[in-house]
């Protein structure tokens, strides 16, 4: 059995680690589980700006947990990585790997020398003499951040991923996935959201959109007039201290309507994307979403979801289908963090020499 790795979901607004025990027939176990705030602007538009700030969220995971695992799969998003599905002449892996350089010129907005590509042959057809192969490029520069932070927090980055990617990881854990169907996997963070759209147990379609939590958190801050930290707080549905002189002024139905009128906006701009794809595959129809992400709870989001797109929308628990002991681990901590755990579990599934899913 190959050797396990401990996922690290770097975030925008905090830091996941988990580590699994695979078991007999696809069965996973928990071994390990944490997460670590991070300060404001600590990573902005998937670039870290504060590595200080992320070193020290890592070492202080890592020592709270006590975790002995060094081998680390962390996973990159946004718009320093290239997602595209191409069409090619069939051929071998080898001759793939030969060739993909000068295929992917062509697709890639960015310099060849400046990204490391990968490839995933997704089918072939003898009939027509192709194939459809899943193309990723990302930019030298993330990757040598990310992983830098990693190594200089005292663990070694062997596996790098795709946000896109765990989350198909986490959605095959659920083992309800239904033949011919085509499901969204949405992952809404602090300050991207991730789309990848399955088509009969396959990627279809990936894109990070740059928006998030962020936007519900902003809009009210600046509607309401109070802080950031204050603007967070309501907008997870808590209230700010009594002793704040802004309290008397705000109004749970104004925090309510902010709440909607966001959630409208950030469902229109899944639905654009999603119906990008739809209108490239001609017959195909959206037959559920699967929700994840920090912002997935915010208050109305999932009705404004399912009302713009007409569908059926799901949250995601990725513990539903991973055992744990419950003297270790709090299940109803596990259930309120399930939606942020989606990204992080996906790569804390990952073996050293496997391909992405």
């Amino acid at each position: 059995m190959a050797r396990s790795v401990l996922g690290l979901d770097i975030g925008s607004h905090s830091i996941k680690v988990m580590e699994l025990k695979e078991g007999k027939g696809g069965s996973w176990k928990l071994l390990k589980f944490g997460l670590h705030k991070l300060p404001a602007e600590a990573i902005v538009d998937g670039a870290i700006m504060n590595s200080a700030a992320v070193v020290e969220g890592i070492r202080d995971l890592v020592a709270r947990h006590k975790i002995k695992t060094r081998d680390v799969a962390a996973s990159i998003a946004g718009h320093s990585v290239i997602i595209k599905k191409i069409t090619l002449p069939a051929m071998s892996e080898d001759e793939l790997s030969e060739s993909i350089q000068w295929e992917a010129e062509q697709y890639i907005p960015f310099s060849i020398n400046d990204v490391n590509i990968d490839t995933q042959v997704l089918s072939r057809n003898d009939e027509s003499g192709q194939m459809d192969v899943l193309l990723v490029a990302a930019k030298k520069e993330i990757i040598q951040e990310y992983s830098a932070v990693v190594a200089e927090a005292g663990l070694k980055p062997l596996v790098m991923d795709v946000d896109g990617f765990t989350l198909e990881n986490a959605f095959d854990l659920r083992g309800d996935a239904e033949s011919g169907e085509t499901v969204a996997l949405v992952n809404i963070g602090a300050s991207l959201i991730n789309i990848n759209i399955l088509s009969n147990g396959i990627t279809a379609f990936n894109r990070d959109i740059n928006m998030g939590g962020n936007q519900f958190t902003e809009e009210i801050q600046k509607q309401l007039n109070v802080s950031y930290e204050e603007a967070e707080a309501l907008k997870l549905g808590g209230n700010i201290s009594s002793t704040q002189s802004t309290t008397e002024a705000i109004v749970p139905q104004e925090v309510g309507s902010i709440l909607r009128s966001t959630s409208e906006a950030v469902a229109v701009e899944i639905q654009r994307s999603i119906d990008f794809y739809l209108a490239t595959a001609s017959g195909t129809t959206l037959n559920r979403l699967v929700l994840s992400g920090g912002t997935a709870k915010v208050s109305g989001l999932k009705d404004a979801l399912e009302s713009t797109l007409n569908t059926k929308v799901e949250m995601s628990d990725p513990f539903r289908n991973i055992t744990f002991n419950p003297k270790e681990f709090d299940p109803d901590y596990l259930s309120d963090l399930a939606p942020m755990a989606v990204v992080v579990t996906g790569l804390a599934m990952r073996r050293l020499g496997d391909k992405p899913a």
